[in-house]
């Protein structure tokens, strides 16, 4: 997806990056909204035009089916014969700033073995700390980025293996100050669940990108040739979801008519919609409460909750309504499902 002004963003992680590791940072907000296009512009157009080196690990989880221990080691590292210490102190001589950027930690095919044999989570902890430390005695500031790190909430070896993750980023960042470490999540659940958990309190932040506000989608669309009638339309249907902006620029380059692509893709949102829920309607006393729920965005763009209730995980799970645990704060993922949600109360009348 090509890249489009996250200005604030961008000065926000800069200004957590610049300063000494202290907390996790998790980067949560809803689907589609940007949030890994914004790191890896970070990462590979920011990053290498400060004056401070780096070292940045990119780990996407998404890509992988990771399933145990042994599949989520195997994902951490990247097989390499580089010696990457040898490469730092050639940049060094040169006496320049640089990023090093990898996905997943180099590692030589034999030592990966090694730590696979020994069937223990804390050794691969321990040769990364050395790692990092090592790193850090160069005078480069490593940086650790997990996207999706739900993709392993549910591996258990002895007890959940996200807890022993959690530990060593406490580790890294709050305790030794070695490493800063981002996890990326579109999972609402995810990040109420961790928002929650009695381990992580004051040892985290948790920033939030959201769409586009309509002035960013205004600049970016005006830019595109857009005419102020086609912007409305589009900012009446999709709202600042980047990816929908980024369709609907598409569309309009291979000639579709910009309303009634909207009012297209409004009519898929609402069918798909309609059969998940219309799926509960035997469990009358469920689908009432998921309907009693949905009638609250007949008015609303957004709502309060205290908790997370069966209905309202339901709604989450199927990407339809997401969630902010420190506002508490309920909305639809998107502009399209709000429309949707209240095209589907209408038609059926429910």
């Amino acid at each position: 997806m090509e890249f489009y002004n996250r200005e604030k963003e961008i000065n926000d992680l800069l200004g957590m990056i610049r300063q000494e590791p202290n907390l996790i940072t998790f980067i949560y907000g809803p689907i589609n909204s940007g949030k890994t296009v914004l790191m890896y512009h970070l990462v590979e157009n920011v990053l290498p035009k400060q004056e401070e080196r780096y070292a940045t690990f990119y780990i996407n989880l998404r890509q992988y089916f990771v399933t145990s221990q042994e599949s989520f080691i195997r994902v951490l590292f990247n097989l390499s014969e580089e010696d990457i210490f040898s490469r730092v102190k050639e940049m060094i001589s040169k006496g320049i700033s640089f990023v090093l950027n990898y996905h997943g930690i180099p590692i030589r095919e034999s030592l990966l073995e090694k730590l696979l044999k020994r069937k223990e989570i804390n050794d691969a902890f321990e040769f990364l700390k050395n790692f990092f430390l090592k790193l850090k005695r160069n005078d480069i500031k490593p940086i650790l980025i997990f996207d999706e790190l739900q993709v392993i909430k549910d591996i258990k070896i002895n007890e959940p293996l996200i807890y022993r993750i959690f530990n060593f980023f406490i580790s890294l960042t709050k305790e030794l100050k070695l490493c800063h470490v981002f996890a990326i999540t579109s999972d609402s659940t995810f990040i109420e669940r961790i928002y929650n958990e009695a381990m992580l309190q004051g040892r985290c932040e948790y920033y939030l990108v959201d769409d586009f506000d309509k002035g960013t989608v205004e600049r970016i669309l005006k830019g595109k040739g857009f005419s102020k009638e086609e912007i409305e339309i589009v900012w009446h249907y999709f709202g600042g979801k980047p990816i929908d902006i980024v369709r609907a620029i598409q569309m309009r380059n291979i000639g579709r008519d910009i309303k009634e692509y909207c009012e297209e893709k409004l009519e898929e949102r609402k069918n798909w919609i309609s059969e998940i829920i219309l799926q509960k309607e035997d469990e009358k006393e469920f689908f009432k409460k998921i309907i009693s729920l949905l009638k609250n965005f007949e008015n609303n763009d957004s709502i309060k909750y205290k908790k997370i209730t069966p209905e309202i995980l339901f709604l989450i799970e199927n990407n339809i309504l997401f969630a902010d645990p420190k506002k508490k704060f309920l909305k639809p993922q998107s502009k399209l499902d709000l429309l949707a949600i209240r095209s589907f109360l209408k038609e059926f009348n429910v």
